[in-house]
C-alpha cells in the first residue's frame, strides 16, 4: 500500500513538472516551403511554433540568409497595394539581423494573399485563459496525489480558490481581458477595414471569455462536490489533465479548419476552402506544408502516460478497498 502510494505520488510529481514545462514549451510546429523561399534564406522554411499561450517565430537566419530573406520579402510585397500596408510595416523588423526575421509576420503575409485571417486572431479565448486552465489541472493533480479524503478536499478547495481569485483579479481588476480584446481588434483591424464588424468580433471574444471564466469556476465547484460525494470521482482528478494531448489536437485541428474554411474574397489569389494539414505534409498552391508535434507535445505524452498509470493504481486501490 505504501509503495503504491509513493509510486502514485512520484508519477503525479513527474506529471506536474512536465505540465509546468509544457506551458512554456513549443507544442507543435508548422512550416511552409516554396521555390521563391530558398533554403539559404529560410533554412527551416516559413516556420512557426504553437504554444498554449500563442504562436511564436520559428525561423532561424543569419548573415547572408537574412539579407536574402529581406530581399525576397520586399520583392514579394512590392506588388502589394495599400490594403497590405500593415504587413509592410510588420516586415520592417527583418532589417534587424538574425533575430529580426520573424516568420509569424511572413506567414501572415502569405495567408493574407489567399484571404486568410491573421494568425493572432486564432484561439482568442483559449490563449489568454490557458494559464488558468493549467492552474486548474495542477490543483487537480496535487489533490489526486493525496491519500486522505480530507486532505484531498482541502487541497481542492484552497487551490481552486487561489486560481479563481488569480483569474478574476488578472482578467477584471487588472484589466487584462479588456486589453486582450483591444489587441485582438487591433490585429484584426490591420487586415479588415470593417470597424463595425471588428467591434462585433471583439464583443464576442469578451462575452465568450467571461462565459468560460464563469464555466471554469463552476467546474471547480463540480469537482469539489464530486470528490466529496462520490468515492471513485477522484479518478477524474487524474483523467482530465491526462487528456491534455487530446484537447490540444482537437483545438488545433478545429482552428485550422476555421482558418481554411473562412477565406475572404479580397485575397490576391483565389483558392477553394480547404483543411490545412494537421499532421504530416500537404500542398497548397505552390507551397509545401509541414505540420508536426514538437518537443512540448512529448511532455504532454509523458503526462498522459504517468497519470494514466497512477490512475490505474488508484483504481486498483479503490476496488480493493484500500483507498478513501
Amino acid at each position: 500500500m505504501n509503495k503504491e502510494n509513493k509510486l502514485i505520488s512520484g508519477l503525479t510529481l513527474i506529471s506536474l513538472i512536465c505540465l509546468i514545462a509544457a506551458y512554456f514549451a513549443p507544442i507543435w510546429w508548422v512550416s511552409l516551403t516554396a521555390p521563391n523561399y530558398p533554403a539559404d534564406a529560410f533554412p527551416d522554411g516559413i516556420r512557426i511554433h504553437f504554444h498554449f499561450d500563442g504562436v511564436y517565430n520559428g525561423c532561424k537566419a543569419a548573415g547572408k540568409g537574412t539579407r536574402m530573406a529581406n530581399e525576397i520579402i520586399q520583392k514579394d510585397l512590392a506588388h502589394d497595394d495599400e490594403r497590405y500596408n500593415p504587413i509592410l510595416d510588420a516586415q520592417k523588423n527583418v532589417d534587424k539581423g538574425a533575430e529580426g526575421l520573424d516568420c509569424v509576420h511572413e506567414m501572415n503575409t502569405i495567408n493574407h494573399y489567399v484571404g486568410m485571417f491573421p494568425i493572432a486572431t486564432g484561439a482568442p479565448v483559449e490563449k489568454p485563459l490557458a494559464k488558468f486552465f493549467f492552474g486548474f489541472f495542477a490543483v487537480m493533480m496535487v489533490a489526486f496525489a493525496m491519500t486522505a479524503k480530507k486532505a484531498r478536499l482541502a487541497t481542492l478547495t484552497a487551490g481552486f480558490a487561489a486560481v479563481a481569485v488569480w483569474m478574476v483579479v488578472d482578467q477584471f481588476v487588472l484589466g487584462h481581458l479588456e486589453s486582450h480584446v483591444q489587441h485582438y481588434m487591433q490585429e484584426a483591424g490591420a487586415f479588415f477595414k470593417e470597424p463595425e464588424k471588428i467591434k462585433i468580433w471583439g464583443d464576442n471574444v469578451r462575452q465568450v471569455s467571461m462565459l468560460v471564466i464563469i464555466g471554469l469556476i463552476a467546474a471547480m465547484g463540480i469537482v469539489i462536490a464530486g470528490v466529496a460525494k462520490i468515492r471513485n470521482f477522484q479518478l477524474v482528478l487524474a483523467l482530465v489533465p491526462a487528456l491534455l494531448p487530446v484537447f490540444f489536437v482537437i483545438t488545433y485541428a478545429g482552428w485550422l479548419w476555421f482558418f481554411g474554411h473562412n477565406l475572404h474574397p479580397w485575397g490576391a489569389f483565389t483558392v477553394k476552402p480547404f483543411m490545412p494539414t494537421v499532421f504530416g505534409e500537404g500542398k497548397v498552391a505552390q507551397f509545401s506544408t509541414f505540420s508536426y508535434p514538437y518537443w512540448g507535445y512529448g511532455l504532454l505524452l509523458i503526462i498522459f502516460a504517468c497519470l494514466m498509470l497512477a490512475l490505474l493504481l488508484r483504481r486498483k486501490q479503490l476496488r480493493d478497498g484500500q483507498a478513501e
